[in-house]
């Protein structure tokens, strides 16, 4: 069983012939191809050829269409954290116009990633068609039941979170269960959202009875599915498929039996939370420093499940993670994602989240750090300076990207519980506060009273799971499922409006940061909370903070073309509509 860290989903040696949709008259809706000539009966001849068909499918995950860059980097922005990419060319029919929701149905940056979501559907589909036909998986020893079992429960997983991003992105989608080779037309229609969530949570909860806990599975990373990565995605999906949605009415809606999914979040989040498999890090820096940048293995399962990527290339699952995003190295770098100073000032100034999440500087060539304005902050969490790449001239940097962190867990038990019972119940309270108090290094004293109530709980939630899992490509889809989204938005917008001008309650805010130069490290010279200092201090270096820079550079692109009940979801690229006739744009588009 493979065991590295860096699990290489060899694509080219992990397909095989007539079963990847290779179906002529789909061929352009679907641009997938057979990519080598081993059958079926080869593949799943034996345990080692299938678990090689099942990294195939984990391979769709990475790249630049999956969570290499595209997923996690241009879909989930704008936000109320953060800020897509901004500049010129704007309107560009590309990144930015996906970031500041005035995306076309021709966008280029829309099609790749779709298809290739289902090309990680079909490949799971082979797999959970062929592999309980394999004699072992009945009739092997036990050893071997189990190993198949848990391919099996792997590859239903898998289906399930390329399904998961389809609707949580493009609403209604088409959707099929079987390999394309079993199917009579592949013409298909779409399918109500609630009919795929519905089969996709039936799928987990018989992945979590297959698939072995951490503690018990020897030999296995976090970039390979275990149970609580089934448990805590199946909880995921309950709230989304109890949440808000866009539906084809162009309104927000929820189902009026909400609360059946959010007692199926509750459950499963109660059954991670009740064993010894997954606990925070003390430390909230050692999660992405220590662990993500350094690329090894985080040693308490706070990371559940991570896409393991490698190749040095999109076309072999790598990522983007720190060039696209975080601190630039002597130039290079894009930088492309704008921490809202908003979002930085929401932090309390001892939560020690802040200084992880927001990176107010690039690195010069010899290593020094130089500030940035205060509205070209970037993301920092997977920072270039953290890994080994960080003075590389390539784009890849091999960094994995977190699926789901057991703080997330923590706070979905939180909101599910609070929701169930009408306000916040004892292991609701602990499990927020145990994310809170890792916060602020375990001094209890500074996490202030959490709210009894449900109303104030509800909010408490809102606003830590934001402070936590911020940058991670969580927070606009929680805002949807809240139906929130336009709300924030707008309220953003008018915050940063006041911090701007200046004005209440920011209006004690420095114009100008000083700092030490020629520094391996940030160090300010003066408070981040108090107006600038009347003189300079002698050998200081300085860089502007608040002030219209703010307007210039991020509220005259930052969300501009959001138009409510209709923003929330993607148009389905215009290519697939054009190939598919039973294909048609919903929701304004």
């Amino acid at each position: 069983m493979l065991s590295n860290h860096k699990l290489k989903y060899f694509v080219s040696a992990l397909c095989f012939s007539g079963v990847m949709f290779a179906i002529s008259s789909c061929k352009k809706y679907l641009e997938v191809e057979p990519v080598s000539s081993f059958g079926t009966d080869y593949v799943f001849s034996n345990y080692t050829n299938a678990e090689k068909a099942i990294l195939g499918v984990y391979s769709a995950l990475g790249g630049d269409n999956g969570y290499g860059i595209r997923l996690s980097m241009y879909y989930p922005y704008d936000n109320d954290e953060m800020m897509g990419q901004g500049g010129t060319p704007y309107p560009d029919n590309e990144r930015r116009d996906i970031a500041h929701f005035n995306v076309q149905a021709s966008n280029t940056q829309l099609a790749n990633p779709f298809n290739q979501l289902y090309r990680g559907i079909e490949r799971a589909n082979v797999c959970i068609y062929y592999i309980p036909q394999m004699d072992k998986y009945n009739n092997g020893s036990e050893s071997e039941k189990r190993q198949l079992r848990m391919l099996h429960g792997e590859a239903l997983t898998l289906r399930a979170q390329f399904y998961f991003e389809l609707v949580r992105n493009w609403g209604d989608v088409p959707a099929q269960f079987e390999p394309s080779s079993q199917q009579i037309d592949l013409f298909i229609a779409k399918m109500n959202r609630d009919t795929i969530y519905n089969h996709i949570l039936a799928d987990l909860a018989t992945a979590s009875t297959m698939v072995p806990w951490r503690t018990e599975a020897a030999g296995i990373t976090n970039e390979r599915i275990t149970q609580g990565a089934v448990r805590a995605l199946r909880a995921k999906i309950a709230l989304f498929r109890g949440g808000y949605s866009l539906r084809t009415s162009k309104k927000m809606e929820r189902p009026s039996d909400y609360k059946e999914y959010y007692k199926i979040a509750s459950d499963e989040t109660k059954i991670i939370m009740g064993r010894n498999d997954h606990k925070l890090n003390s430390s909230y820096l050692a999660v992405f420093k220590d662990a993500l940048g350094a690329h090894k293995q985080e040693p308490n399962g706070e990371i559940l499940w991570e896409v393991g990527v490698a190749g040095g290339s999109s076309n072999f699952g790598d990522s983007k993670l720190g060039y696209y995003n975080g601190p630039r190295y002597n130039g290079t770098g894009n930088g492309a994602l704008t921490i809202l100073p908003t979002y930085f000032y929401s932090f309390d100034p001892q939560d020690t989240r802040r200084d992880v999440m927001c990176a107010p500087y690039d690195i010069s060539a010899n290593l020094n750090l130089v500030a940035r304005p205060l509205q070209t902050m970037v993301d920092g969490k997977f920072r270039r300076d953290w890994t080994t790449q960080l003075t590389s001239s390539a784009q890849y940097f091999g960094t994995n990207w977190p699926m789901i962190r057991f703080s997330d867990v923590l706070l979905m038990h939180a909101e599910a519980e609070n929701e169930l019972n009408n306000g916040p119940t004892a292991s609701a309270k602990s499990a927020f506060e145990q994310v809170r108090l890792r916060a602020f290094g375990g001094n209890a004293s500074l996490i202030g009273v959490t709210p009894a109530d449900y109303n104030g709980f509800f909010n408490a939630i809102v606003k830590e799971r934001s402070l936590e899992l911020g940058g991670e490509g969580i927070r606009k889809y929680d805002l949807i499922r809240w139906n929130m989204l336009a709300q924030r938005l707008g309220e953003t917008k008018a915050e940063l409006t006041a911090m701007a001008a200046r004005n209440a309650p920011y209006n004690n805010l420095p114009a100008t940061m000083y700092y030490q130069p020629d520094s391996k490290t940030i160090v300010w010279l003066n408070s981040l909370y108090s107006p600038s200092p009347a003189t300079a201090p002698a050998g200081s270096a300085n860089v502007a903070w608040v002030g219209s820079g703010i307007t210039s550079t991020i509220t005259r692109y930052y969300a501009i073309a959001f138009t409510p009940n209709k923003s929330e979801l993607l148009p389905i690229p215009q290519a697939s509509i054009d190939a598919n006739p039973k294909l048609s744009q919903d929701y304004g588009y």
